[in-house]
This record gives C-alpha cells, sequence and structure tokens, in this order.
C-alpha cells in the first residue's frame, strides 16, 4: 500500500507541480517578451495543455525507468478480436449507465470544468485527454497499482481498492463516483486477462466518446439534457442489460480460453 500512494504522491507532484511550473518559465517570458507583461488569465490558457502532455510524458518516463511497465509477453497480449470487441461493448454500456448516474449527482461541484474547456480547445488537449491520458493511467492504475495491489489482497480487495484510488485520483469531485465505478471495471478486464491492451482501449473508447458528445452537445453537460424522458429511460435500460449481459459473455469467453 505504501508504494501505491508513493505512486499517486510522485504522480500528483509531476504532473500538477513540477510539469506546470517548467512550461510557466518559457511561456511567461514569452509574454513578457512580445507584450512586455505577465498576464495570469492567458498564461494559464496557454501552458494547459502543453503543461499536461508533458507531465504525462514525464510519469511515463519514470514508470519505465523504475520498473512499473512490465515487459512480460502477457501483460501487452490482445487477447483476442471477439474479446476486444466484447469489451468495448461493456464500456459503451457502462460508460451510459454511469452517466445516468451523474445525472443524479448534479450537485457535486465540477471544479475542472473550465480547465477541461481549455483542453478540447486544441488539438493537443484532445490527444491528452483522448489517447496520452488514457494510455498513461492505464499504465499507471491497472499496469502498477492494480498489480502490486494484487500480491497483497484477494481480487476483489484489489479491484476495489484500485477503483477507489482512480477515483480519488480524478481530484474533481463530480468525476470520483464515475470514475471509480468505470476504474472497477477497468481493474476487473485487467484481472481477468493480465493484459493492458483492452484496459487502454476500453478507456480510449470512453474518453474519446466524452470528447465528440461535448462537440456534439456543446450547450449538453448531462446526458439527460440530449434525450426526452421516454427515449432516456430505454436507452439506460438497454444499457444496463446489455453490460450484464456482455459482462457475463466476457467471464465465460475467458473460462473457455483458461481450458485445455
Amino acid at each position: 500500500m505504501k508504494t501505491v500512494i508513493k505512486l499517486i504522491l510522485i504522480d500528483l507532484l509531476v504532473t500538477q507541480i513540477i510539469a506546470p511550473i517548467l512550461i510557466a518559465i518559457p511561456c511567461s517570458l514569452y509574454q513578457m517578451l512580445t507584450v512586455g507583461t505577465v498576464d495570469q488569465e492567458k498564461l494559464v490558457t496557454m501552458l494547459m495543455i502543453p503543461a499536461q502532455l508533458t507531465g504525462q510524458i514525464l510519469m511515463l518516463v519514470y514508470l519505465w525507468k523504475a520498473g512499473y511497465i512490465s515487459k512480460e509477453r502477457t501483460t501487452w497480449s490482445p487477447v483476442s478480436p471477439i474479446y476486444l470487441f466484447l469489451c468495448c461493448v461493456a464500456m459503451i454500456a457502462s460508460s451510459t449507465v454511469v452517466s445516468a448516474l451523474s445525472d443524479q449527482l448534479k450537485w457535486l461541484p465540477d471544479i475542472m470544468e473550465q480547465s477541461f474547456d481549455i483542453l478540447r480547445s486544441g488539438w493537443g488537449g484532445l490527444i491528452a485527454i483522448a489517447v496520452v491520458g488514457p494510455v498513461f493511467e492505464e499504465l499507471l492504475f491497472r499496469g502498477a497499482i492494480t498489480k502490486i495491489l494484487l500480491k497483497q489482497y484477494n481480487p476483489t480487495v484489489a479491484v476495489l481498492i484500485s477503483a477507489l484510488f482512480f477515483g480519488v485520483f480524478h481530484i474533481n469531485p463530480a468525476q470520483i463516483i464515475p470514475a471509480f465505478l468505470l476504474g472497477i471495471l477497468l481493474a476487473w478486464t485487467y484481472v481477468r486477462t493480465q493484459s493492458l491492451i483492452p484496459c487502454m482501449l476500453m478507456h480510449i473508447l470512453n474518453n474519446t466518446m466524452a470528447l465528440w458528445l461535448t462537440k456534439k452537445y456543446p450547450d449538453a453537460k448531462y446526458m439527460d439534457q440530449i434525450m426526452d424522458s421516454n427515449t432516456y429511460l430505454i436507452t439506460v435500460s438497454v444499457a444496463a442489460f446489455v453490460l450484464i449481459v456482455i459482462v457475463g459473455l466476457m467471464i465465460r469467453f475467458h473460462r473457455k480460453a483458461q481450458q485445455p
């Protein structure tokens, strides 16, 4: 557990303090040379995307150098096309159900809304959210943290603790519970396959879907704002049913794959 907490603290230090400072210095100098002063609001907007990417890349380098990125063949196995398809369907269904839950938690403050708006405004931010972020978080939370927890606890406890850390890691109150629930699915998938490929694919799919929805419905923050009540109820019910069926198929498929 100490190693897990250490990794999370190092990540917060690198991504929230070191990377922003590294990027803020040249950005401040640029403003001083071009306009003669440092505009704090413009500085934050200017450094947000490069700081996000820099922090993620620095942490990837740390995880590699510290030996937390596994070189085992199983870790990088695509499992099978059928299983990957089931993983994608499971993520789409779970994202829908979790979004419906988020509709009931509108009272939770979204302290990262402005930051996400800035990140979504440029290609660098979109790449950070849709690709680099998911890959990095899977390496950290499933490839390192969940793997460490599995050595200390049974799979169920390890999955729940990993998901809890994943939720709290997002800091934003509006994201903690949704991230926790999706973290359960991601950690469970990793435990059953021992591979990061399906986890990364699912995470990338989830974030890409979220970005696409914000682009398609820029004025809607919640799922119940983009469809009428009947369509909403049917969509969530179908998603919940599909999720149960797909998880059952994933369990069956995995058991069958293990049979000699």
